[in-house]
């Protein structure tokens, strides 16, 4: 090999690893920040929800985006569609893992070959990764706040975000809950406990709706990355008083909520589907 062959051959390599480089950093740049330590949800703190965007660089858009989850999906501000795009879901079983993430319960899936399926936005799939829930809810309705929130995150071959949200308020057992209920107490306040659970059927969560909304926000934790497409499911479920306790009383935090407070609309289109018969 000449001296010309080899420096491009050392210049191909290098490209490649920069390349690789940059994309894990913006990968891991997206995604929730997990370590509770680095910020709280107590408000007037130095680390609390009014400060998130002060903390760190990367996490600027939490202070200063314009497209920032959750929001109050207020009646007055809702475009309704009845050229309704209905909810596509192809959800499997797949092995999965509980984790105790200080700030919430977590339940990631494990990556498989065909992994827990996906959900159809116009067309596009995106790829189900995780689930948790804050308590109580973060989005409202008309200012109303419910009980518990499920955020169910997905990710399409592009890497962009999608989140499908369902409401409770308090009521009957939520079956997708009872069915977790012993592994959530076997890792209460452990910290950064992980218990695997076998296979787990997103099927099981009840989601079901013919009509929700849809808006294009953020994630609701750091960094607070935007361009989040948000589907929340209009029909509010229910889910016990002690349900919600377990939820909050297995992570290992001091406060008793998890759910960052409601943040400016700023013009954004909030779009309400439901089919014609309706």
């Amino acid at each position: 090999m000449d001296k010309v062959s080899i420096q491009c051959f050392i210049f191909l390599v290098l490209t490649s690893f920069v390349a690789t480089v940059w994309c894990l950093s913006a990968t891991a740049d997206y995604r929730e920040v997990e370590d509770e330590r680095e910020f709280s949800y107590e408000r007037n703190k130095e680390n609390g929800p009014e400060k998130w965007g002060k903390l760190k660089p990367e996490w600027k858009l939490c202070g200063k985006g314009e497209l920032q989850s959750p929001i109050d999906l207020m009646n007055k501000r809702v475009r309704l569609v009845t050229d309704f795009e209905k909810l596509t879901k192809d959800y499997k079983p797949c092995n999965a893992t509980l984790i105790n993430r200080g700030h919430d319960m977590m339940l990631r899936f494990e990556e498989e070959e065909e992994g827990p399926g996906s959900f159809k936005i116009n067309g596009t799939e995106y790829k189900l990764l995780q689930l948790h829930w804050h308590s109580p809810s973060e989005h409202t309705i008309n200012g109303r706040r419910f009980a518990l929130e499920l955020h169910l995150v997905h990710e399409n071959i592009n890497g962009s975000l999608a989140v499908v949200t369902v409401l409770y308020k308090i009521g009957r057992p939520d079956s997708f809950l009872e069915s977790l209920e012993k592994k959530l107490s076997v890792i209460t306040d452990q910290n950064e406990a992980e218990k695997n659970v076998e296979m787990i059927d997103p099927r099981n969560i009840q989601i079901g709706s013919r009509k929700f909304y849809r808006y294009l926000g953020s994630l609701t934790t750091p960094p607070c990355t935007q361009n989040v497409i948000w589907t929340v499911v209009k029909k509010v479920r229910t889910v016990t008083k002690s349900q919600v306790k377990l939820l909050r009383v297995a992570v290992h935090d001091n406060y008793d909520t998890n759910a960052r407070p409601v943040q400016p609309i700023n013009k954004r289109v909030v779009k309400l589907f439901r089919p014609k018969s309706l």
